[in-house]
């Protein structure tokens, strides 16, 4: 259950440290209370309990918020990270002074010391008094009575906040009627209850809701293995999941296999869910595993009348949504607004008088228009569907478009852009895409003559903006083309991905007959789009989990960026167990055909070779830089490198791509990738970054040099790694013997110099620390011969493999 699995975001976690320690124990009883200051610790010291404030200094400097929670944190970590609280609708507010204790009648309370009132109660039907309050070793505080630790009359399990506990159980109580479910916590600084829950419904499905009201996911019934709208379950490395339905219970759970590990799963202010792993060495949290992937997928995030920006693509990447008011609009509680609640949105600058109105134009592009759209078939044109939103006062927008009209009443949630210019309000053809005409009062709308403004975006808090998979596929369904014509205008034309029908791309590949090759997850067939010369690459997946898994990796990461260095999707097929891909063709295959294929009529001359180098590493600059999430490819090799009808390269094949939140600088994860391109840390287990990518470009770019496979025959003979090529060419630049690396097949003619500068490179990116490594920005500045660069020393790993003692490392510089 991809929304249970899910991460931390320690990007939003507020800068706390946990309360000074004190004598700790772990039990309340009857006369031996818990006051601010002390705190209940596990019997194995994981967990405490105790009362904490919140903190954020991105609101003001020095600024605590005067309510008081009690709450559950990891005991050992530094950076206090509530994963309970008990008072969330009513803390204790400063000066009162608070404590916590068994009351007369055997129930755990919050007390006001001052007067004695009671603040906050477990109510159990308690059989006694005579109880006591636990926390247990598996983070669960426990109401039971003192004689027989058996008899529970309440635990926290039952009641989770917005964290999932391992052993806890996230579903319903057939008997009793209780439901165990994740709520969001209101803001960063309150712990109330705010709009998104995570749970179960009574038939055994995991969702995602907002306001109890709007489904946002589903992940589907449980196969006995995984959820099945969620494959990628069978991905997560740490947990082992349960599922149970009998006739007491419907419920989700899982364990951890190490009971040590610090695994925090959580649903956050922002809707999305988060799972992480505390990494003590790196004291930070590190990223597994997050959705929705981008924060402006999560249903009105931004409120209402707003606006949620997924910017132009080369924007920064942050953790919460960007969000601004519509035209004609402005943010109803500004102080609100600056404690990052967004609930209220914005509100009309004038009210409507349902007479004199008018309509705005958006935006050119809307990614997602509002939710709650209703189709008026009887508008068979735009200004048709214009005058029957006007002749409805309640009515507060329309779009026209391939669907037909659409008007919505009330207010607007999740309007989420990506180009930032106004179109022209005045443009008028039928069918002109998904444009959002909002409703104004006539004297909010800006005049036609003057100078185009940008979306009215005002992105009022500097707010940082940072699954994906399913939740991203459903949403491009709605643009499914009518016919094989309109397919061919957009694949032409480059506008958006389309949905294709299985039947046109097996009719469009001749029932799948000419392979272009294939690989662990499938095969690729050329393919033509019905009266057009346009040829495709149709990628068939294979293989229903896997398959699906790199069916959503690819979608979620390629789909969603463009670069002249990075291979374009066009659209995509998902009808049943169905899945396939469709890409633009590449007439000159991949970069090892012309490398390593000895029957190649044509050897690539140095200079297309250095331009191929210089191309791939303004592809992952791009992937790592440029995008809104890091994307960390985790295969990059010649296959993988696919040459256009000019020998343009392009990176393909984003199946195993690992998307990371720029507040994250690592991700665990399991291995991945090939053989011989593969990262030391990564080989070893370790947390891995965007310098995984940064080892595998080294190791293509010695590759690119000699025109042989790194781990060909020639250079292992008989054991002696001597000759191994990377070796070679750290030790031929060592000692400037620099032209005995090139391809022999060049007969000499290559650039020294340039040759000189992509060994210095290779040799530094495959250094064995990350931190030795360029970043791929770097890269291309050294390779552009816009940066230099020291003499690299030969990689640690390399020596060792020929027994040698390795020489001392030196700095690259820019």
């Amino acid at each position: 259950m991809p929304l249970l699995q899910v991460v931390l975001l320690a990007g939003v976690l507020l800068p706390l440290s946990a309360p000074p320690c004190s004598a700790a124990t772990d039990t309340v009883s009857p006369g031996n209370g818990l006051a601010a200051g002390g705190r209940l610790v596990s019997n194995n010291s994981k967990f405490a309990l105790g009362f904490f404030k919140m903190n954020d200094s991105s609101v003001s400097p020095g600024y605590s918020s005067p309510n008081t929670y009690l709450g559950i944190w990891f005991n050992k970590v530094p950076k206090l990270t509530p994963l309970w609280s008990a008072n969330g609708e009513s803390p204790v507010v400063d000066p009162t002074p608070p404590e916590l204790a068994i009351a007369g009648d055997g129930n755990l309370v919050i007390l006001d010391r001052a007067t004695g009132s009671v603040i906050w109660s477990t109510r159990a039907n308690t059989t006694t008094n005579a109880t006591a309050a636990v926390l247990l070793d598996d983070g669960n505080l426990v109401l039971r009575s003192a004689a027989n630790a058996s008899a529970v009359f309440w635990q926290s399990f039952d009641y989770p906040t917005d964290t999932f506990f391992p052993g806890a159980k996230i579903g319903w109580n057939k008997l009793t009627g209780l439901n165990r479910r994740l709520v969001s916590r209101r803001i960063l600084l309150n712990q109330a209850p705010g709009l998104y829950t995570l749970g179960l419904d009574p038939s055994g499905v995991g969702y995602l809701a907002w306001n109890s009201t709007v489904a946002i996911q589903s992940t589907g019934e449980w196969n006995g293995h995984y959820f099945s709208l969620a494959p990628e379950m069978i991905g997560v490395a740490l947990p082992t999941f349960k599922f149970v339905d009998d006739e007491r219970e419907v419920y989700f759970t899982y364990t951890l296999r190490d009971e040590a590990a610090l695994v925090l799963t959580k649903l956050d202010v922002f809707g999305q869910g988060l799972v992480g792993t505390w990494m003590e060495d790196r004291q930070e949290w590190l990223v597994h595993y997050r959705q929705p992937l981008r924060p402006c997928d999560v249903h009105a995030v931004c409120g209402p009348f707003a606006v949620c920006g997924d910017g132009d693509g080369d924007g920064d990447a942050a953790a919460e949504p960007a969000c601004g008011c519509l035209e004609g609009f402005a943010v109803s509680s500004p102080r609100d607004w600056a404690l990052r609640d967004r609930r209220h949105g914005c509100a009309r600058n004038t009210p409507l008088d349902c007479v004199t109105d008018k309509f705005y134009a958006v935006q050119q592009l809307v990614r997602s228009l509002p939710h709650g759209a209703v189709s008026v078939q009887a508008a068979a044109s735009r200004d048709g569907c214009a005058q029957v939103c006007l002749a409805n006062c309640s009515c507060t927008a329309y779009s026209y478009g391939e669907g037909g009209c659409s008007v919505w009443h009330g207010k607007l949630y999740s309007v989420v852009t990506q180009q930032q210019q106004q179109p022209d309000a005045s443009s008028s053809s039928d069918g002109n895409g998904d444009v959002l005409y909002i409703r104004l009062a006539a004297k909010d709308v800006p005049d036609v003559g003057r100078k185009k403004k940008k979306i009215g975006f005002g992105i009022a808090a500097a707010s940082a903006a940072a699954f994906l998979g399913l939740l991203i596929i459903l949403g491009l369904v709605i643009w499914k083309t009518k016919g094989r014509k309109k397919a061919t205008e957009n694949a032409q034309g480059g506008i958006g991905i389309i949905a294709f029908r299985y039947a046109d791309l097996q009719h469009a590949t001749k029932n799948f007959s000419e392979k272009l090759g294939g690989g662990g997850f499938g095969s690729v067939f050329k393919g033509h789009l019905s009266d057009s010369s346009l040829a495709l690459a149709v990628k068939r997946l294979d293989g229903a989990r896997q398959g699906e898994k790199q069916f959503r990796a690819e979608v979620s990461s390629v789909g969603i960026i463009q670069h002249i260095n990075l291979v374009k999707l066009i659209g995509f097929c998902c009808e049943g167990d169905k899945r396939l891909l469709v890409y633009e063709y590449m007439p000159n295959h991949s970069l090892d055909v012309h490398l390593f294929n000895a029957n190649n009529d044509r050897v690539l001359d140095w200079s297309l070779r250095f331009q191929i180098a210089i191309g791939v590493a303004r592809g992952l600059a791009y992937l790592h830089t440029g995008c809104r999430d890091c994307i960390i490819h985790c295969d990059i090799k010649p296959e993988n490198i696919l040459l256009d009808a000019s020998f343009a390269p392009k990176i393909a094949d984003f199946g195993m791509a690992k998307v990371l939140g720029r507040e994250f600088s690592h991700a665990v994860t399991t291995m991945r990738g090939t053989i011989g391109y593969l990262a030391p840390e990564w080989i070893s287990g370790a947390a891995v970054t965007s310098k995984v990518d940064v080892y595998s470009y080294g190791m293509v770019l010695f590759e690119i040099t000699s025109g042989r496979r790194n781990s060909s025959q020639e250079y292992t003979e008989d054991g002696d790694y001597s000759s191994f090529f990377p070796l070679r060419a750290a030790r031929k630049l060592l000692s400037g013997e620099i032209g005995s690396l090139v391809d022999a097949n060049l007969h000499g003619d290559a650039n020294l110099e340039e040759v000189e500068r992509v060994c210095k490179v290779a040799c530094w990116c495959i250094q064995d620390s990350e931190f030795d490594r360029p970043t791929m920005p770097e890269v291309v500045k050294f390779l552009e011969g816009l940066s230099e660069l020291d003499m690299p020393p030969v990689p640690r790993l390399l020596n060792a493999i020929t027994g040698e003692s390795p020489t001392s490392p030196v700095r690259y510089y820019i």
